[in-house]
């Protein structure tokens, strides 16, 4: 009886480890993105076909090779030329230079800029090929410019019976958060082309859905007749909406040079629209080693600043102080001021308020220090998608004058974009 209990006890043990062992190895899986299931699908859908690429260094597999590369050498599969976004696609144009048309190195491919004369390849760019792929690692956030390349992408490939295959990758906000009101008219630009909210809550793969189907890639004015493109996307395997890009297991490869990290992917819409707000108003970590991820100045009493701010008891938000002296910018070498935040609860958190609370706590502490001061931020403007929201705020500098017209869309948006989700 005893040898019995002694060998229950032990194979117990052994099925719980064994457990516990498969349950550590499911957290670990490393999510896969579109690149690698086209692979492991033997590239159905590109083989025999002349293929373009829009890509930048974050199109890669998880052992860090180069979809470039992948596509490049693919049995059946003939690249044709590469299309080069913002900082291009090796990544060796800093941010907001131009790119030109050039060659590249490693491939000896033809690479055509639509981040200079261009925005949109023209008839003679999408000239002989079947169709362009599209991967590059999204943030969620609707004023990043390559969400527009792909949005004008689509539009040119439709109007010259182009195909355009999507490879999806995670978003690194997760799917479920969704923030901001609509871009408006007359506010439509390169980093607001598409009607939907400051943070969308989707896979740029369910976005090209969505404005596929919905009609809501009309350029950059927004005048143009919506147009749909044959559009294939290459789902992701393992990648449900409650996952950050941490989750992911994937290696994060910046896609800008201000995103060197996936915390700043997150840190973008919480600290980006006070960045354009203000003029430099405050430094948000940009030109430091926290881009994203601050809010200092010289004139600010860091100590005051959190205080202030923890008497707001945001949801999901604590911070420290800090002070620190940027490398590089508007800022470089002051000693600067302020605070980090982190997120004690990033579910209940509302990451863009956090910009707007900052700039009420810092005007209530000091009102001489006016962002606006009689001036119209037109970059501003186009970044909330309208300039109601600067004129509500303004006024008191309070959240409460603004959330509601800032998050007035958000549930009607979740509604509409359900039907595209590709993932749980």
């Amino acid at each position: 009886m005893r040898r019995f209990l002694l060998m229950a006890a032990m194979l117990l043990c052994i099925g719980v480890c064994c457990e516990a062992k498969a349950d550590k190895a499911k957290k670990n899986n490393v999510v896969k993105p579109g690149i690698e299931v086209l692979r492991d699908n033997g590239f159905k859908g590109l083989v025999g076909k002349k293929v373009g690429l829009l890509t930048n260094p974050s199109g890669i597999d998880h052992n860090l090779v180069s979809t470039i590369d992948i596509l490049f050498k693919a049995p059946g599969v003939e690249l044709v030329r590469m299309f080069a976004p913002e900082h291009g696609v090796r990544g060796d144009i800093y941010a907001g230079g131009h790119a030109d048309d050039t060659v590249d190195d490693a491939t000896g491919l033809p690479v055509l800029s639509i981040y200079g004369k261009h925005r949109a390849p023209t008839a003679e760019m999408l000239k002989d090929l079947d169709v362009v792929v599209y991967d590059i690692q999204d943030v969620g956030t609707r004023s990043y410019t390559f969400i527009s390349a792909l949005g004008l992408m689509m539009r040119a490939c439709a109007e010259n019976n182009v195909e355009v295959m999507v490879l999806d990758r995670p978003n690194p906000l997760g799917g479920n958060k969704v923030e901001g009101n609509y871009v408006e008219p007359g506010f439509f630009s390169y980093i607001g082309e598409f009607k939907i909210p400051y943070v969308y809550g989707l896979t740029v793969g369910e976005f090209a859905n969505l404005i596929n189907e919905e009609g809501l890639n009309c350029g950059e004015k927004g005048d143009k007749e919506p147009l749909k493109c044959k559009l294939t996307v290459v789902p992701m395997e393992g990648w449900s909406r409650d996952m950050t890009y941490d989750k992911t297991g994937l290696p994060w490869i910046l896609p800008s040079p201000q995103v060197p990290q996936a915390q700043n992917a997150i840190g973008y819409p919480c600290a980006g629209i006070a960045g354009d707000f203000s003029n430099d108003y405050l430094n948000i970590g940009v030109g430091y080693t926290l881009p994203f991820l601050t809010f200092a100045a010289e004139w600010v009493d860091a100590e005051a600043l959190k205080a202030e701010l923890d008497s707001y008891n945001i949801p999901g938000v604590g911070f420290r102080t800090i002070h620190y002296k940027p490398f590089f910018g508007a800022a470089q070498g002051k000693l600067l001021h302020g605070v980090q935040y982190f997120f004690t609860d990033y579910d209940a958190a509302n990451l863009t308020l956090i910009n707007f609370y900052v700039f009420q706590a810092a005007h209530k502490l000091y009102p001489d220090h006016n962002p606006f001061d009689g001036k119209v931020n037109r970059t501003n403007d186009i970044v909330c998608g309208t300039d109601k929201i600067r004129n509500m705020f303004s006024e008191r500098f309070m959240v409460e004058d603004m959330v509601d017209y800032w998050m007035k869309d958000a549930e009607a948006f979740k509604a509409l974009s359900k039907k595209y989700y590709l993932y749980k």
